[in-house]
């Protein structure tokens, strides 16, 4: 593995559902320490600052610590787990797949079950099983074994999922790309930028609860209070069976890195959106670009309504089978997301950050 690899096996590899995010905060600080000064607000959000050769503008990367996971809702009697999603979750990706349970007594391997095929009726066959119906076995045969154990209620559950280079050797499959994958990018981009001139100070900052309403975006934007802001996403890629038509723009893996024009919840600031578009195309750096409407909220939606205002741009990584137990990214997106932010990171000094907002 290059560095690269190894970055994102840590990250997807580590644990922290919203509110739970110490292991993945441990890991990001360790990482932000050697580029920049680390600090945090009060939420469990990390902010890594940067001086370039001035003060201002400060320049906000922001990509979140949390993934999508599960918490103990209740244990029956007989010692099966029942569980609350934390994060959107489909309910058909969720059986038979292999779970953590982070307990006071370490780590409890599970699975998640539900009433099997040879017990349903013809009717229940027809239908998709509801998350309240599931529930996660460990083993156990009685509530008083699982306590034994150590699991209580509200413990958090993570999904297990092995970080693998994937055949091709361009490919890789692992959980939470949404949204490690943005904090490899910000780790990456402040050690690219370590010992190189940039017009302004940069804050790569590492927020919390995203998956449940944005929440340390809200926070951490108050402590930065900065003049620009460009947010790292994992976003799903749609380059597969059943979605092709010319009616949906079809955003691929190993395309390049999406540039979104328009979502439900942000519209960017245009003059910023050129900016990444021209850029790219000046250096032959590839991109995708969409207008769609896209569901869903980023870090941005928060981020861009900060005080007077942000100029905000999303930039995301194309991810195959966002929100499960395993997704696909592409080397080549990753690395001309680097490229791209290098780039327009040394071009965000105050004449241009002040004409963003000249109307």
């Amino acid at each position: 593995m290059d560095k690269t690899e190894t970055l994102l096996r840590e990250l997807t590899g580590a644990s922290g559902i919203p509110g739970h995010e110490t292991e993945i905060r441990n890991l990001v600080r360790h990482y932000f320490e050697s580029v920049g000064e680390v600090s945090h607000d009060r939420l469990g959000s990390l902010i890594c600052s940067k001086r370039g050769d001035t003060a201002e503008p400060k320049v906000m990367l922001a990509a979140h610590m949390d993934e999508v996971g599960f918490m103990v809702s209740h244990i029956t009697a007989h010692g099966f787990i029942k569980f609350a999603p934390v994060g959107g979750w489909w309910d058909h990706v969720l059986l038979a797949q292999r779970v953590a349970i982070e307990s006071a007594g370490g780590r409890i391997i599970g699975m998640i079950g539900a009433k099997p095929p040879h017990f349903l009726s013809d009717e229940e066959r027809g239908k998709l099983v509801d998350k309240k119906d599931m529930y996660i076995d460990i083993g156990a045969t009685s509530r008083e074994e699982v306590e034994r154990m150590g699991v209580r209620v509200a413990d958090p559950i993570i999904p297990i999922s092995e970080f693998t280079i994937l055949a091709n050797g361009k490919t890789y499959l692992a959980k939470a790309f949404d949204d490690r994958a943005g904090c490899a990018l910000a780790i990456t981009v402040m050690n690219r930028l370590a010992n190189v001139n940039h017009p302004n100070t940069l804050f790569a900052v590492a927020t919390v609860q995203e998956e449940v309403g944005l929440r340390g975006a809200r926070t951490s934007v108050e402590v930065v209070n900065p003049d620009v802001a460009i947010v790292l996403e994992g976003t799903g890629a749609s380059d597969i069976p059943g979605m092709n038509g010319e009616e949906n723009a079809v955003l691929g893996i190993g395309k390049g890195p999406i540039i979104t024009l328009y979502r439900q919840d942000m519209i960017p600031n245009y003059k910023l959106s050129n900016l990444f578009v021209d850029t790219a195309s000046q250096h032959g750096i590839s991109i995708q670009v969409r207008a769609d409407g896209i569901r869903g909220g980023t870090d941005g939606a928060v981020i861009h309504l900060h005080r007077k205002g942000v100029p905000t741009v999303v930039l995301s990584l194309p991810v195959r089978h966002i929100h499960s137990h395993n997704g696909i990214m592409h080397r080549a997106d990753f690395d001309g997301a680097v490229e791209l932010l290098v780039r327009i990171i040394q071009q965000l000094n105050q004449r241009t950050v002040t004409d963003l907002t000249a109307w």
